[in-house]
């Protein structure tokens, strides 16, 4: 896992900060060196979120407390392809195992209870998501009730 990766995850909540890092562990396994996860996006701020629903084009349909990332149990990522060159590509199969090295990734991520954004009407193919269970609306309702982790600002989940 690379620096940035481990960075960002770092960020996440503490319910699925060793989960995610074990996930996308056991991923890069699977890929080869010419293929690696990089997060690009864990936790967002409220304000990051709003300052992103505003920009044209549209790039997310939700505002500040409405997005999993707000709460640190959402990750999107990319694929980093020879420590180098981004590559968002579905299709691409960098290892020659017959199995595209995104769907790789999703299957990992699926296999492990994450909800991947690629299954949505508005599609997202590089967010994945642990909702344990929970709905934006009563995360940002634990948000409000402030909710939090004894000493940090992360929702009780």
């Amino acid at each position: 896992m690379d620096n940035v990766t481990a960075q960002r995850i770092a960020l996440l909540h503490p319910k699925v900060r060793n989960e995610a890092a074990a996930l996308i562990n056991e991923a890069n396994a699977l890929l080869t060196t010419h293929s690696q996860i990089r997060v690009v996006q864990g936790l967002r701020t409220f304000a990051e979120q709003d300052a992103l629903f505003a920009k044209r084009p549209r790039v997310t349909k939700a505002k500040g407390g409405q997005s999993l990332h707000n709460y640190g149990v959402a990750v999107d990522f990319c694929l980093i392809i020879d420590g180098k060159e981004v590559s968002w590509d579905l299709k691409k199969d960098w290892d020659g195992d017959k199995i595209a090295d995104w769907m790789e990734v999703v299957s990992v991520f699926r296999k492990a209870g994450w909800e991947w954004g690629g299954t949505w009407k508005f599609t997202d193919n590089p967010h994945f998501q642990k909702t344990f269970g929970y709905t934006w609306q009563q995360l940002l309702q634990k948000h409000n009730n402030h909710d939090f982790i004894a000493g940090t600002t992360y929702v009780n989940i």
